[in-house]
């Protein structure tokens, strides 16, 4: 495996906005275009960078991207370079995470090993799988760096196989070619199955969304299930079945449906469900908004509603799109609830906060006319640890509330 070796010069003097400083001073990872006020040289893309603030006092040290709106990404507020005895250390620290503090590194787990800037490398995500491994570059100052970064991780980890692509949301942005896919050791030609409390579920790591299934929701799913005992319950954006078998199965709900606009996602589901002999779960592919209308047009009313759609704000000019977004899904949502049924609503769009999601959640009590108590505010699980200095970081927002008459 090969990838473009960066710039090996002294590094090039990148100076910041007097009023842009602070927050990187604090250890925020992130260096916008517009906090810049020059750069004392020519960097190449993916170059190794000082940081300095605009009366020359050291930073922090980053790796450069001209083609990406965050220009400079942050790793060490220490003078001391970027190589790779550093990135080990930092892969060390996260896999030490996971296995020593969380207890995570079963057999058949499946994990987030390593969160971008949770761990302090801002643009690398991995998910663990059993023995494999699942590698996404969102960073092209990172993926030139691939060929250290994979093979520490191999070494750390003993993974068996390991997938490294860039993450195809921000390929293009970053400067990436969204097909370079790299396979190193064995990787199955079909789905790996890992344990989720206690269920099977099948994660299809070539073909899969992001990296194929969505751990960040894991204690939530057991967390829902707890209110669906004997109840009717509506699982929105359902994909594999995460939430549905778990308040099938762990929940004892009386009845699931599980809604989802993906065929492939569907048959997935379906057959997580065989696996794990639940057979009161129905599925139906369909756009969700028009399943909703055609669900209260019918009259049909559930116990509980489930919804976790796909990030709505991937960039700040999409934040108020993705609020109107979340307002029509969330009143549809109450719409179909029984009252006194329980809705829990979910947003993984980092740039939408707990303030505004609540905020969210007020105008739709106020415009279905039914009063809405929220009972938990929960988040993504300790996998996902969030930055105190980067709040981007705390992105999971999964609200559980009782939706009155």
């Amino acid at each position: 495996m090969t990838t473009a070796s960066p710039s090996s010069s002294s590094p090039v003097r990148v100076v910041v906005k007097p009023k842009r400083v602070r927050p990187l001073f604090a250890g925020h990872p992130w260096v916008f275009a517009q906090s810049i006020a020059r750069v004392e040289g020519s960097p190449e893309p993916g170059d190794e960078v000082v940081v300095v603030s605009h009366e020359g006092a050291f930073v922090a040290r980053g790796l450069f991207n001209p083609s990406s709106a965050i220009r400079v990404r942050l790793y060490r507020w220490d003078d001391a370079p970027l190589d790779a005895a550093f990135w080990r250390s930092r892969l060390e620290s996260a896999v030490g995470l996971r296995r020593d503090v969380l207890k995570l590194d079963a057999e058949d787990a499946a994990y987030r090993l390593v969160f971008s800037e949770g761990d302090g490398l801002s643009g690398l995500t991995v998910d663990r799988y059993g023995r494999r491994l699942v590698v996404l570059f969102s960073s092209l100052a990172l993926h030139r760096r691939r060929d250290v970064i994979l093979a520490a991780l191999r070494d750390l980890t003993g993974a068996e196989g390991l997938l490294a692509r860039p993450d195809r949301a921000v390929a293009r942005e970053e400067g990436l070619d969204a097909s370079d896919v790299l396979i190193v050791g064995e990787l199955s030609d079909g789905p790996e199955t890992v344990v989720e409390n206690g269920l099977s579920f099948q994660v299809d790591l070539l073909h899969g969304q992001k990296t194929g299934f969505y751990c960040d929701q894991r204690e939530n799913r057991r967390a829902v299930a707890r209110y669906c005992e004997g109840r009717r319950v509506l699982d929105l954006f359902s994909f594999t079945g995460g939430f549905a078998l778990n308040a099938a199965r762990h929940g004892g709900a009386a009845s699931v449906l599980a809604v989802d606009s993906s065929a492939p996602a569907l048959a997935t589901a379906r057959e997580n469900a065989r696996l794990n002999g639940v057979a009161n779960v129905e599925f139906e592919q369909g756009d969700v908004p028009k399943v909703l209308e055609r669900l209260h047009a019918a009259g049909e009313r559930f116990d509980v509603v489930v919804c976790d759609p796909p990030k709505y704000a991937g960039h700040a000019r999409d934040l108020a799109p993705a609020l109107g977004a979340y307002a029509r899904l969330n009143r549809a949502a109450v719409g179909v609830l029984a009252p006194g049924g329980l809705l829990a609503t979910c947003s993984c769009s980092g740039l939408v906060d707990r303030s505004t999601f609540r905020d969210v959640l007020a105008d739709v009590a106020g415009q279905a006319r039914r009063p809405i108590q929220i009972l938990e505010q929960r988040g993504q699980g300790p996998d996902h640890p969030v930055s105190a200095a980067c709040p981007e970081t705390d992105y999971l927002k999964c609200f559980v509330a009782r939706v009155g008459a």
